[in-house]
């Protein structure tokens, strides 16, 4: 049998679409499984062990790659190509892809050409489904009913490239988000890595770091939180700290790649991330988990999935919450009360229970 998953969003996306890929394995050990995503997101998945192939779609070239794509997969001829994303040029593939079985959701304007088609709804209802339940309805057209968890294979190159950073005790942070309305504000983050650092009730081990994740575009944040840090620190009286900040908070945004992070990630004692891909990276390798909602609900349906989980969110009851699915680049009413009135203590009782 040869399966096509399509997800071309973005990183948390194709991480949560992994689900699928274990759920085919399980099911059809023997199956040739290939993946459709965006360029850029490739890295996640080229090493998978159960991946056939990899294709990628170049939107920087939206129309000619797509059309090079929908060529190359009539020509493979699927036994199915289920379609995970809810847009028109996905759908258009789907549709002119000759296979036997083309699946995906009603939303997509072309799904009167699919086979089988589902319903993806999102609510703010406590009791709606995870996203890989949703995702998981496409595999009824294989006759699958089981739900995997997502799941990422850091390489041995991969887990090479942390070695020097996994011999202490440490915890990670993921500080940024594309969208302002989903990041937990710096200065926020800034009091409670000092909370937890400079106060010597919290008895960390010795050696105990925290990384501080993202992409290169986040490096300069993250630098930048950990100069305020060292600046507020240093007008304490310093003597009375036996370490320094540099030493304690490392930076390390643009220079691990997803898969290098995952394999950092797995062997953190706990990561803190906002409503964005890092939780979901952290999901993909079961690492200990803290996701941080601010503007977003965790009822829309994307929580941490690993063993280990916890949800922080304002105690506040506020009208404008939530305000968006995706978050916007400011806070509609200017007050961005959401992650404002979220306090640091709600984040440390996390860290020295899993510590």
């Amino acid at each position: 049998m040869k399966i096509l998953l399509i997800q071309t969003a973005f990183i948390g996306d194709v991480i949560l679409a992994t689900s699928l890929i274990e759920s085919i394995y399980k099911k059809y050990p023997t199956a040739k499984i290939d993946f459709l995503l965006r360029k850029g997101n490739e890295n996640l998945l080229q090493k998978h062990p159960f991946l056939n192939d990899v294709l990628i779609w170049d939107k920087k070239n939206k129309y000619k790659s797509l059309f090079e794509l929908i060529k190359q997969v009539r020509k493979t001829r699927y036994d199915a190509v289920l379609n995970l994303q809810r847009f028109g040029a996905t759908g258009l593939l789907t549709a002119f892809s000759k296979a036997r079985i083309k699946a995906g959701f009603q939303k997509n304007p072309f799904s009167w050409a699919f086979t089988h088609k589902y319903e993806h709804i999102i609510t703010t209802n406590k009791n709606s489904p995870h996203e890989i339940e949703r995702n998981s309805k496409v595999l009824e057209s294989i006759k699958i009913n089981d739900i995997s968890k997502p799941k990422l294979y850091p390489s041995n190159s991969d887990k090479e490239k942390i070695k020097e950073f996994i011999q202490d005790d440490f915890i990670c942070i993921a500080p940024t988000s594309v969208w302002f309305t989903k990041q937990f504000p710096s200065h926020k983050w800034i009091d409670f890595i000092e909370k937890l650092i400079a106060n010597k009730t919290n008895k960390l081990p010795q050696n105990f770091r925290i990384c501080l994740l993202g992409a290169p575009s986040d490096k300069e944040n993250c630098q930048k939180i950990i100069d305020e840090i060292e600046l507020n620190i240093n007008k304490l009286n310093q003597n009375s700290f036996d370490f320094k900040v540099k030493d304690k908070v490392i930076n390390l945004a643009g220079k691990l790649s997803l898969m290098q992070s995952a394999a950092l990630m797995e062997n953190a004692k706990l990561v803190l991330a906002n409503d964005s891909a890092p939780l979901h990276l952290a999901s993909s390798v079961d690492a200990p988990v803290c996701a941080i909602f601010c503007s977003t609900v965790p009822s829309f349906g994307f929580t941490p999935l690993s063993e280990t989980s916890f949800i922080i969110e304002t105690e506040k009851k506020l009208e404008c919450r939530p305000c968006g699915l995706h978050g916007f680049r400011s806070c509609p009413k200017g007050h961005f009360e959401c992650a404002e009135s979220i306090k640091t203590e709600q984040i440390l009782e996390v860290v020295k229970d899993i510590l």
